[in-house]
């Protein structure tokens, strides 16, 4: 509980305490009743009155704080003292309930804030000096000792740890990290000397993207969200004027009519309406709820950039995956090479190695590996990389051409055909076929648990989309039992079927994307929901997609959809419980029926009980992907 918080408790405390002896010695003259009840009363609620009164200065005069000093201070005028404190003091309760549930569910969002690194290590004159994270500069060699976070992104230059990444993945199994390794801000290193050479700014930094995401979160608000702040927006004021009408009309009618008005009985009527229309308990519960639920997602690696794509989650019927890095690991290895007639294995697997030297993907690490050798590029000129067919490159003097059948079409060569699942990359040296060299991919665990809690979840279709050939394809696609594949695909081809899968959904479904967001941008952002995979280090990912998985397990996406239904289940419990017995309420407070404790109640009570409820938003630790509705 915070200091403020404390303070809080004591007021309600302490006027609580100067009720009940005001209530329990009795006394008769109403002046000095008045004097005593107005001290625990100006305790409790000098707040809401200096907050009402700045209101109306302000121009902003229809809020909670207004109705809670006019309903109030009438209820004392009228001389029900006890009423118009007990109204105050419960109402500082719930608000206290409020502030404590939202303290609690940022207290998830302040894990993740802590990930913040306050200084960077670099060496001066043989000494370690401590400088501001954002003072350092790209290729900068850093140290990070054992207990310390890694501030920047970089690549390890000396050194071996394990890295504990549960702040960003919401994982506690730590990850061993040598030279060579890439490593991300926000990782904490629990064991060796690290040496970093810095390949990003501080700015520009994992930890800084994802703690950016995480603060603008609360800026895009979800429908419910914005129905209610339009919602209060008219009702507030409505109730107010019902009220005064409520309060003056009648009593003047029965003047004209010869009746009795009974002034007191109609204004204490108008005041219990105002106390029970207080509209707090949507306006508090409501986004805390939301809150709730992007707070116990990231606490599970699970970044929400906003409640409205947490929203649309829980309406996502198909899902449209892509396969490398997303359903496999994306780690290939060179499983067999078949050489035209005229090259060796060993000729066409330096081409290829050679050739594919400056590249990044994972196909050509995995050629690399199996060339064996230190690869020297000094032997390779003019690379040229041809998007979604392969390289061509200038090696010891010879055009080679490495890439899939695309490419072999493009320059007029007819490859073979291997009819093995898998990844095939074909050779040409001179404009002559070299050969083929087959790689292979491997699912990931818990790929095809993780779909098939997708379908229990209430997804009707996944798609699978993929640059492989069909063998490849299709092989995996079995494994993992999709509903549909589609191969040998281009990034723009990839946008075009999704385009068709948005054409042929319902007009209240959602279509998410899964993508390991590097090279699927384009489809992230056309998709009505983009979910990056594996994106720890990846700048795409967290720019393009609308939702991070912090790390490549797939059952995450389960679970993110897991916590977005429970979130709305919440939020719609809280609004027909609210507006029910609101309305039911202020109906019998009308008609006098219920008198200020049963308005009490209406406000206070209910709010409590929906903020309460709000808080069960958080409550994501023993969920799992299973598809089962928690």
């Amino acid at each position: 509980m915070t200091k403020k918080q404390k303070k809080v408790l004591a007021r309600i405390f302490i006027s609580a305490f100067l009720v009940l002896i005001c209530q329990g010695i009795g006394i008769d003259n109403p002046y000095l009743r008045l004097a005593l009840f107005m001290i625990p009363y100006l305790i409790i609620g000098y707040d809401i009155l200096r907050k009402a009164f700045l209101g109306v200065i302000h121009g902003e005069v229809f809020d909670e704080n207004f109705l809670m000093a006019v309903a109030t201070l009438g209820a004392i005028l009228l001389g029900e003292y006890m009423e118009g404190v007990a109204v105050m003091l419960f109402y500082q309760i719930g608000e206290l309930f409020q502030s404590y549930a939202v303290g609690k569910s940022r207290g998830n969002i302040a894990k993740l804030m802590d990930i913040r690194p306050d200084y960077a290590n670099i060496e001066v004159d043989g000494r370690l000096e401590q400088v501001d994270p954002d003072e350092v500069e790209i290729g900068t060699l850093i140290t990070v000792q054992p207990g310390e976070k890694i501030p920047i992104d970089g690549v390890i230059e000396e050194g071996e740890a394990s890295l504990n990444t549960s702040a960003l993945t919401g994982e506690s199994l730590p990850r061993q990290v040598g030279e060579g390794d890439m490593v991300i801000s926000g990782s904490v290193n629990m064991s060796g000397l690290l040496k970093i050479r810095t390949t990003k700014e501080f700015g520009e930094s994992t930890v800084s993207k994802i703690l950016e995401l995480v603060e603008n979160s609360s800026m895009k608000k979800s429908r419910s969200e914005n129905f209610i702040t339009r919602f209060a927006r008219y009702y507030t004021p409505a109730v107010c004027y019902g009220a005064l009408a409520l309060a003056v009309l009648p009593p003047v009618l029965c003047l004209v009519f010869g009746y009795e008005p009974h002034w007191s009985m109609w204004v204490t009527r108008a005041l219990t309406t105002l106390v029970i229309s207080c509209p707090c308990a949507l306006v508090i519960s409501i986004p805390l709820s939301f809150f709730g639920g992007i707070g116990g997602a990231s606490a599970q690696g699970i970044l929400v950039k906003g409640s409205n794509y947490l929203e649309a989650l829980s309406e996502t019927k198909c899902v449209v995956c892509d396969k490398t890095g997303t359903l496999t690991k994306g780690v290939f290895a060179v499983v067999r090479v078949e050489a035209a007639e005229g090259f060796t294995k060993e000729a066409l697997l330096t081409y290829a190695a050679l050739a594919e030297s400056y590249s990044t993907h994972p196909i050509s690490k995995s050629l690399r590996e199996a060339y064996g050798q230190e690869v020297d590029t000094g032997r390779v000129k003019d690379v040229e990389e041809i998007g979604g067919h392969g390289v061509c490159a200038r090696v010891d003097g010879r055009t080679v051409a490495a890439g899939n059948c695309r490419l072999m079409e493009k320059y007029q060569i007819a490859p073979i055909k291997l009819q093995e699942a898998g990844t095939q990359v074909h050779v040409a040296v001179d404009g002559v076929y070299a050969g083929c060299i087959f790689i292979s991919d491997v699912v990931k665990p818990g790929a095809r648990e993780a779909l098939a809690a997708l379908k229990k979840s209430g997804v009707q279709k996944i798609v699978m989309l993929t640059g492989d050939a069909r063998q490849a394809a299709e092989s995996v696609a079995a494994e993992l039992g999709v509903d549909e594949v589609r191969s040998e695909l281009l990034p723009a081809d990839k946008v075009t079927e999704v385009e068709r899968l948005l054409s042929e959904k319902g007009k209240k479904e959602k279509l998410a994307f899964v993508g390991d967001g590097i090279n699927d941008a384009p489809v992230l952002s056309r998709a009505d929901l983009g979910i990056a995979m594996g994106a720890l280090g990846s700048d795409a990912a967290i720019e393009a997609a609308d939702i991070v998985l912090m790390d490549d397990d797939p059952a995450k996406i389960a679970l993110a959809m897991q916590i977005s239904r429970k979130t709305l289940r919440i939020v719609h419990q809280n609004i027909v419980f609210a507006l029910t017995v609101k309305l039911a309420c202020l109906l019998l407070g009308a008609v006098g029926l219920v008198g200020m404790w049963w308005a009490i109640f209406a406000d206070v009570g209910v709010m409590i009980l929906a903020v309460l409820n709000a808080t069960r938003a958080l409550a994501t630790g023993r969920m799992r992907a299973s598809g089962s509705n928690l």
